[in-house]
């Protein structure tokens, strides 16, 4: 059965590239928006959209109140994403304190529905390759660096609240999101746009499902009507190797796709150096030892529950890279 409020979404990372994706579609969907937006954010990807700015951050609990008074359903999308930081504590401050502070307020003030994004980095990695599922079993252990270590905390927090205090919240867990208005660009982004422009000469395979960034917005919309509170649900595409997603980028781009596969044990040092040049200057390193560590193991999903309980559906992944690159070209990245 349908659950969708009639009072007004909130939807937390906003600016970024999932969360902007999501307010598009509830705007399409003739929804009314509030978005909590940091008061320093790059509001590009909201520049023109009719929605109502609530200013206010994770980290400043406080803040929450004002956003999440009188909204009937809460996309929270927002999180600290970054395979390396400096300060590992600051993204565990945003990502599970942020996200518990961000629920039991919603809890307060009456949210009728809870939309929590999730990720596949929750999830756990079958060694044969084969595509992993909801219920594939994994434990913090598991998890390689403070993202993951951080989603897969902030999930549980989000479980807890749903068992111990009726929290009405249902999970998506994306794969790797592509498309239009990835304005950072994320990690995938960055790889795509570096293929795209003959800047990526080597590489190292592994696997990766690929999905448009619409397609999950979409898939957060089916899980707000549809979704079983307390239920996970997987929103990838296409299961491909890093080789042939590199191929794919170079029939729509007419460039020739990089041919030397790298052994990890040959970029270790790269990962090294660009980690102390990252530690000194802040910026984000281009390798980085937690991505080969990633590499290790290919990060293929299902999405089979999804389309059965949510209707859910992803569009060829193609499609989704042309869009990428389209994109890209016309932020002027591909020079």
């Amino acid at each position: 059965m349908s659950v969708i409020s009639a009072k007004p979404a909130l939807v937390t990372g906003a600016t970024g590239f999932v969360g902007a994706a999501v307010v598009r579609a509830l705007l399409a969907a003739g929804r009314v928006v509030r978005v909590l937006v940091r008061a320093q954010s790059d509001r590009r990807n909201i520049r023109g959209l009719d929605v109502e700015v609530a200013t206010g951050s994770l980290d400043d609990p406080e803040s929450l109140d004002a956003a999440v008074a009188g909204m009937g359903t809460l996309f929270h999308v927002a999180a600290d994403y970054r395979l390396w930081v400096r300060d590992p504590a600051a993204m565990f401050r945003v990502n599970v304190e942020g996200t518990r502070a961000l629920m039991e307020r919603a809890m307060t003030a009456g949210v009728e529905r809870v939309v929590y994004t999730s990720s596949v980095a929750t999830i756990g990695l079958l060694a044969n390759g084969d595509p992993a599922d909801e219920t594939t079993p994994t434990t913090f252990a598991d998890m390689v660096g403070p993202y993951k270590q951080s989603k897969f905390l902030a999930e549980a927090e989000v479980r807890h609240l749903v068992e111990t205090r009726q929290l009405p919240a249902v999970i998506v867990n994306p794969s790797t999101p592509i498309g239009p208005g990835d304005v950072r660009p994320t990690p995938t982004g960055r790889m795509i746009r570096d293929a795209a422009a003959g800047r990526m000469p080597a590489f190292v395979d592994t696997g990766l499902n690929l999905v448009h960034v619409d397609d999950v917005a979409a898939g957060h919309l089916l899980a707000e009507a549809k979704g079983r509170i307390g239920q996970r649900y997987i929103l990838g595409g296409e299961n491909l190797s890093l080789a042939e997603i590199f191929r794919r980028i170079a029939v729509l781009t007419l460039r020739r796709p990089p041919t030397i596969r790298l052994p990890l044990a040959a970029v270790w040092p790269a990962a090294a150096v660009a980690e102390a040049l990252a530690r000194v200057t802040g910026k984000e390193p281009m390798v980085t030892f937690d991505s080969l560590r990633m590499a290790r193991k290919v990060m293929f999903f299902s999405s089979a529950k999804a389309e059965r309980e949510l209707g859910y559906r992803a569009r060829p992944v193609d499609v989704a890279l042309r869009d990428a690159i389209d994109w890209f070209r016309a932020e002027g990245a591909l020079r």
